[in-house]
């Protein structure tokens, strides 16, 4: 599971949000697995635009990107996957922490982060899980 969470390449058998915007454009990094790999892409739909760079990069047990949004909404996050095994299977854990602007504060009193990413990240995960039992 590792490689498919630390090469951005990779991400588009499994991550939700490759699926929001069929016209999403991507543009990859000179490195797009590892630490430094960096990957932006740029929708014109729900997908937004940004850019992510792996901070952190420990095999096989864990992920750390820095995620930078652009639209619709500026803002600085940190997504982290962490790797455990557990007899013949993997938890993997996927975390978002941002510091909260006051923009995003405002945000927070009329919806709550867990509602809007929650639903993303479980399927996220189920895709994840699917795709690393066909490799």
């Amino acid at each position: 599971m590792f490689p498919l969470i630390d090469d951005f390449r990779r991400w588009t058998a499994w991550s939700p949000f490759e699926k929001m915007d069929p016209t999403m454009r991507r543009t990859y990094g000179a490195t797009t697995a590892g630490k430094g790999a960096t990957y932006a892409w740029e929708g014109d739909g729900k997908a937004g635009a940004g850019r992510m760079e792996i901070a952190e990069s420990t095999a096989p047990s864990r992920v750390g990107i820095v995620l930078d949004f652009e639209k619709p909404i500026a803002n600085r996050a940190r997504t982290t996957f962490t790797l455990s095994p557990h007899g013949d299977a993997t938890l993997v854990t996927w975390t978002m922490e941002s510091p909260n602007r006051y923009l995003v504060k405002v945000m927070h009193l009329f919806f709550d982060a867990e509602q809007i990413v929650g639903d993303d990240f479980a399927r996220g995960l189920a895709d994840l899980k699917a795709a690393a039992e066909k490799s």
